[in-house]
């Protein structure tokens, strides 16, 4: 197995491992695919050297079109800092940084506009990437940013403060499923001795315990997606804020909708040089492979952790509410400026793209309160 996996748009290292654990044990879950072909040491998407995120890469996040977006999400919290009647301390807990343009636009904000928040500001980076780690530091370093931050490669143990994510519950790993006569049945990935295939076997317990715990299931002769990663993840999240905040930001839909009879496919997508496509077979190493979040069991699950949902809103009014449009009338902005903000707003808030982004908000121990981010009606 060498000369065979050479091409030019796929990692030939890669596709010789997952060949090789594939036959071993005769074929793996979907979500072992997915896991190496993003995550495997050296070799996957994310672990390797190319270019991912931004223009020059394969996808955009919010915090690649404009620091406007940091800078509402530095608004938002404030805001909640304010609400725990300003302590001394606030930890903001960034899980999933990329490429650090986020926290640069946060921590920028803050020390501009809100020196007494700024002050108080302790900003944490979880990253798993010591590639994409060393990466943020360089960006920090060079703005003179890193005097209150710390890198960690997992959760703090307790929070005082907030931890949020941009767009990485649904970049993790998910089981793969389809509904036959009735039957619960999940995808494995197959080889055979040219190209991958699927065959359909019993669910994983996990899986199955997945859907029962849900109460809904994919509609007869319908394809989606299982991600216990996310519901693990939120629940250690949950658990370890002692006092504050949750903020997820993904795209997603509740499990009415996510599971829907009609959503014959899932929303398994790929994506290459800002193009998608539903083969994850291809570009093995080379293309981003997603899906869409659960976010009913989300909420569930940090619910369970002691967790109240404040409420949940499109990242569309999560921005309007905190005022991004303000931007555009700012005072001294030259013809040029004005433009290319006005066409980061209407970016950030398209309803058929990063628009329609959902933003959770759950908390602890802060009382009764509301947040002008969730505001309703925009």
């Amino acid at each position: 197995m060498s000369d065979e996996f050479e091409t030019a748009t796929e990692n030939a290292p890669l596709k010789r491992a997952i060949v090789e654990r594939i036959s071993t044990e005769g074929g793996i879950p979907f979500r072992d695919f997915m896991a190496m072909a993003l995550y495997h040491p050296g070799l996957g998407y994310y672990t390797g050297e190319r270019e991912k995120i931004g223009r020059s890469g394969d996808y955009l996040t919010s915090p690649e079109v404009s620091p406007l977006f940091g800078a509402m999400l530095g608004r938002q919290l404030r805001e909640m800092w304010e609400r725990m009647d300003r302590p001394a301390a606030f930890e903001a807990v960034e899980a999933g940084a990329g490429t650090g343009v986020l926290a640069r636009d946060i921590l920028s904000w803050a020390n501009r506009a809100a020196p007494d928040f700024a002050e108080a500001l302790h900003y944490t980076i979880v990253e798993i990437s010591p590639r994409l780690a060393e990466r943020q530091r360089e960006r920090l370093a060079a703005e003179g940013l890193t005097d209150h931050v710390r890198w960690l490669d997992e959760l703090p143990e307790v929070v005082t403060g907030a931890i949020f994510s941009n767009e990485l519950l649904d970049a993790m790993p998910v089981h793969r499923v389809a509904v036959r006569d009735s039957a619960l049945r999940e995808v494995h990935v197959t080889w055979d001795g040219a190209a991958f295939g699927e065959e359909l076997r019993d669910p994983a317990a996990e899986v199955a315990s997945y859907f029962e715990r849900l109460g809904v299931f994919p509609g007869e002769g319908c394809y989606a997606e299982a991600n216990p990663a996310a519901i693990d993840w939120i629940g250690r999240a949950a658990r370890a804020i002692d006092r504050g905040f949750l903020l997820t930001l993904d795209y997603g839909y509740e499990a009415e909708e996510l599971y829907a009879p009609w959503r014959k496919d899932g929303t398994l997508l790929c994506f290459h040089r800002h193009t998608a496509s539903s083969d994850p077979y291809a570009r093995l190493g080379r293309q981003d492979i997603t899906s869409h979040v659960d976010f009913t069991s989300v909420r569930r699950a940090a619910e369970a952790a002691g967790m109240t949902t404040l409420g949940m809103v499109s990242q569309s009014q999560f921005l309007a509410n905190l005022g991004i449009s303000e931007a555009l009338g700012a005072p001294g902005t030259e013809i040029e400026e004005h433009f290319a903000r006005r066409r980061a707003v209407m970016d950030l808030l398209d309803p058929g793209d990063l628009g329609r982004i959902k933003v959770l908000i759950q908390a602890r121990n802060v009382g009764d309160i509301s947040l002008t981010g969730l505001a309703e009606g925009g």
